[in-house]
């Protein structure tokens, strides 16, 4: 093992982000200031330290919540703290895009150019940031703004998320180290409490700010006004803001004082049937306050736990087997064989992994779940935590997702407070916890395998299989791993049981299923249907723009469909049969307003910059798309021939030969443009 460290040092600041998180260093071989006769007799760590490799994406978290970026010897020090070699952090620590490890700003604008917000002018939004704040990744007054891959708020487009570097919420900056977490936790994101009220006229979803607006021209680096005093480092507390629909004077402000943006609207408002009877996944969205154990328990919350205790692990691995549940990631696996599989298995422990990291363009039904309902996740993890003898769930989330943080870590804080998580779970025995990872931003991650890499603390790159997950996943033992969607649906199939649940739907596709309706379209928003549902049903409810062109099913990995062709039944073998697929649920209406070559070019950006670039088809292949792509962009007919021969063999190539699913779909959208739309005719 390389341990060759440098000669750059912590300053305080970045040792007391890291001591938040694993403590004091025991020794100096950790870092300690002061070398003991102990230490020179014998050296500490080693095994013991690099057992807690796991802890390097929280590290790092730390560091860059706290300062903003991530310095040589802030990565040095945590390093020395886990056992590391500096160089394979610092691959980890460029892996992902939230991370700097160049000096920038405290303030971060991330602006999202995916396919849902340029279909809303989010080419607009960046033309007019370029005359305020400057060219994208170039720091001004404080702030450095850039693009950003989608940031899960597709019904609110165009979306932007600003992230505020500085001392975690709970901590005082007389002691930086207190109120610390517990270890292996998370820094503590901002109180949920009442925001500031901006200033009259600064509504971010109006279009006018007038004397309002305030740029950053005239602000120091720390963002305080010029001539005033600077602030103090220490007092910079971290902040998120969330700003959707956006315009260029909201982000303005937003990156001047992010902690005075105005709150986000409830995840309710992400729920065009919100409150309507009959819902089974949504019902208690905008019914029960998310933050509230009593108000979940007394609309029917913890009743499938109490009921999955009864039937015992093998009934709940039965009871889910009957019920016909699939995967609602895309794969659509056989979520009870998933589960005998892990729980068959003789290695132990076992894990649970919760993929939060819902990062395709166009699917945001996860976050509206877990704002709006978070216990039910919690219930859930624990139902498949107990059937699969797992005592230990991980919840990878997204780390563009700073209030589903927020709310989910209330909400198992509450659940461990109320016996409903830890060692003795409802008085039955049964141990189990959950932990929340963030992510730092990386599509690649939603690949379950990149995502155990990830936890483990290793570059999010996908693994070669087999071994499968359920017989080698989580530190090379057996682990079950679902998405948000797909854990929840658990909770229907034990209350009401397998056969009302399998009636729903069709013989192949049985229970509801969440779609995530956006681009052009009247009410976006996430919906709840029967399988079986025809997409002109569902964009019926969203309502469709008159001037419709073309509709993308299941994001960027998906395909495009016509407007011609809305009887397609949505199910998994119905899409199938169709030429296309369903995917995650992404359902983006495009209308002729929309410059058909320029969506299917960001798709490109899209993938090429996702690639993780560990196989050569995937690495080399979506830039050759992308150059193709711009090459013909404003090209028909004969004269993009040449290149549309180049992309279909490239195209096929990645799909033939890629190691995971991103290379294997970076084509389809492109292809079923070419194919079905006529692009380029």
């Amino acid at each position: 093992m390389d341990l060759h460290f440098g000669d750059s040092e912590p300053t305080d600041e970045e040792r007391a982000a890291v001591d938040a998180l694993l403590g004091p260093p025991a020794s100096a071989w950790e870092g300690a200031d002061d070398r003991t006769d102990t230490d020179l007799r014998w050296a500490r760590g080693g095994r013991e330290a690099r057992e807690r490799r796991d802890l390097l994406l929280p590290g790092l978290h730390a560091v860059n919540d706290r300062i903003g970026w991530i310095s040589e010897g802030a990565l040095d020090y945590l390093c020395r703290r886990l056992t590391v070699p500096p160089a394979e952090a610092y691959g980890v620590a460029t892996f992902y895009a939230m991370f700097a490890v160049k000096p920038r700003p405290a303030k971060v604008l991330h602006v999202c150019t995916d396919v849902a917000c340029a279909a809303h002018g989010s080419t607009a939004l960046r033309a007019a940031l370029e005359e305020r704040l400057g060219a994208a990744g170039s720091a001004a007054g404080g702030v450095v703004w850039q693009p950003s891959p989608c940031l899960g708020l597709c019904e609110r487009a165009p979306a932007a998320l600003v992230i505020q570097a500085g001392v975690p919420s709970g901590t005082t900056t007389a002691n930086p180290n207190a109120g610390s977490a517990r270890d292996g936790a998370e820094p503590a994101p901002p109180s949920a409490g009442a925001r500031p009220v901006w200033p009259t006229g600064a509504d971010p979803a109006g279009p006018a700010y007038g004397a309002a607006t305030r740029p950053l021209n005239g602000t120091g680096p720390d963002g305080t006004a010029a001539g005033a005093a600077p602030r103090e480092p220490s007092a910079r507390r971290y902040a998120t803001a969330v700003i959707a629909p956006a315009t260029a004077e909201a982000l303005v402000l937003a990156a001047a004082e992010p902690e005075a943006a105005p709150a986000e609207p409830s995840a309710a408002m992400a729920v065009p049937q919100a409150g309507q009877p009959g819902l089974t996944l949504l019902g208690r969205v905008g019914v029960v306050d998310p933050y509230s154990l009593d108000d979940y328990r007394a609309h029917g919350g913890y009743t499938a736990l109490r009921r999955a205790f009864e039937l015992g692990p093998a009934g709940v691995i039965r009871e889910v087997t009957d019920a016909g549940l699939v995967g609602r990631g895309g794969a659509a696996f056989p979520t009870g064989r998933k589960w005998q599989a892990t729980a068959s298995q003789p290695a132990h422990p076992h894990y649970l992994v919760c993929n939060a990291d819902e990062s395709e363009p166009g699917t945001f039904k996860d976050r509206v779940v877990m704002e709006g309902d978070p216990y039910s996740l919690v219930e859930a993890m624990t139902i498949a935590g107990y059937a699969v003898g797992a005592r230990r769930g991980f919840l990878y989330l997204r780390g563009e997702y700073p209030r589903a943080l927020r709310l989910l870590q209330h909400a198992i804080d509450q659940a461990r407070a109320r016996g409903l998580l830890g060692d003795d779970v409802l008085g039955q025995g049964y141990s189990f916890d959950i932990e929340i990872r963030r992510g730092a931003g990386a599509y690649i991650c939603g690949e379950e395998t990149a995502l155990f890499n990830s936890i483990e603390g290793y570059r999010g790159e996908p693994r070669s299989k087999p071994p499968f997950p359920v017989e080698k996943g989580l530190f090379g033992k057996p682990t079950a791993e679902n998405n948000v969607e797909t854990l929840i649906n658990v909770l229907p199939i034990l209350t009401g049981g397998a056969q009302a649940y399998a009636a729903i739907g069709t013989g192949q596709s049985t229970g509801p299923k969440l779609f995530c309706v956006s681009g052009n379209v009247e009410r976006p928003g996430i919906y709840e249907l029967p399988f079986g549902a025809t997409l002109g049903e569902l964009l019926a409810l969203a309502g469709p723009s008159p001037t419709m062109r073309a509709i993308l099913l299941g994001g960027a990995a998906g395909g495009f469909v016509r407007p011609d062709e809305l009887d397609i039944p949505l199910t998994f073998e119905g899409t199938r049969a169709a030429g296309t697929t369903l995917g995650s649920g992404v359902v983006l209406v495009l209308d002729d307003t929309v410059e058909l070559p320029r969506i299917l070019l960001r798709i490109a950006e899209f993938f090429r910059d996702e690639s993780c670039g560990q196989c050569v088809p995937c690495r080399v292949g979506t830039v050759r798309q992308e150059e193709a792509l711009h090459r013909i962009v404003d090209r028909t007919g004969a004269a993009a021939a040449d290149d549309i021969a180049l992309l279909r063999e490239v195209g096929q190539a990645m799909k033939d030969a890629s190691i995971c699913g991103l290379g294997q779909t970076a084509w389809s959208a492109v292809e079923s443009a070419i194919d079905r739309l006529g692009a380029y005719k």
